[in-house]
């Protein structure tokens, strides 16, 4: 099987909103690598779901950016444990999907404070979901820890309504949770009942773009470079106008579905979630 086909059949897992109750019955933890990126800066990586966990080490405790599914934590722990003794202090939620936060309930028995935007835990609130953030912020804010510090900016909707991203400026390295997901054929999915933009999320991307940084920890996939994040910026520019020439063309809601399912690689999920609210928007 080609790898696009594999990578789009796996996106159909992504967890959006109402779709919590799903991933939380998902039998096993999934198999995950540990990437080095600096001394004292680690992704914990998988194939393609759920997401990235970003891992800063410091002599005073760890910060995790986004922590996978619920059974993934347990792995999680351990394999953080490898890298340090000292305890997870912090864990930052990029956004509020279940494959991103499903660890949350686990590590706040452990001990560690939750952090995401006020938007994103809204959403975890209409959703129902275990492990509520305990603090939230509205545009910018820093967690110092052990002598290192991470910045947490938050400019508006993109893939949801409270996406974040999370830039360590010693390592030069930007995690971005799905804001930006990097992997052949991959679109992006606009959860629009989670407060997601199609329009908006160029500007949100641009402004992320302006930080400085040169690798980047993507939602899903293999850790890239800011040229690849500059590309798929790109690739939301070119949804928004595509859709939009179809619209003023007058062309149905089914021409408009059969052109993102063969040139932006739409699947179900992706329709499902992102059409009506692309039709609506793009106007």
């Amino acid at each position: 099987m080609r790898k696009s086909v594999v990578i789009r059949f796996t996106m159909l897992v992504l967890c959006c909103g109402g779709m919590w109750l799903a991933f939380t019955q998902a039998p096993q933890p999934t198999k995950l690598d540990v990437v080095k990126l600096t001394d004292d800066l680690y992704v914990i990586h998988n194939h393609y779901v759920p997401g990235n966990t970003t891992v800063l080490i410091t002599n005073e405790g760890v910060v995790l950016v986004d922590d996978k599914f619920p059974q993934d934590a347990n792995n999680i722990v351990a394999e953080v444990k490898k890298l340090s003794t000292q305890p997870i202090k912090y864990v930052i939620n990029t956004h509020h999907h279940g494959d991103h936060t499903g660890g949350n309930p686990r590590l706040q028995q452990l001990g560690a404070q939750i952090i995401s935007t006020e938007e994103a835990r809204q959403n975890m609130v209409d959703g129902k979901q275990p492990g509520l953030t305990n603090v939230t912020f509205e545009h910018h804010a820093t967690v110092y820890l052990g002598g290192k510090k991470a910045e947490l900016y938050h400019w508006g909707r993109a893939h949801t309504n409270g996406d974040l991203v999370v830039l360590f400026p010693a390592q030069r390295v930007l995690a971005a949770g799905d804001m930006f997901t990097n992997g052949d054929d991959v679109p992006e999915l606009i959860d629009y009942s989670g407060g997601g933009s199609g329009k908006e999320w160029t500007s949100t991307l641009d402004s992320a773009l302006k930080l400085d940084f040169d690798r980047v920890v993507p939602g899903h996939g293999p850790v890239t470079n800011k040229q690849q994040m500059q590309k798929y910026r790109q690739s939301t520019l070119d949804l928004r106008n595509r859709v939009h020439e179809m619209i003023v063309a007058k062309k149905t809601k089914a021409d408009v579905e059969k052109m993102l399912r063969t040139e932006f690689h739409f699947a179900d999920l992706h329709i499902a979630r992102s059409l009506d609210g692309l039709l609506v928007e793009m106007q």
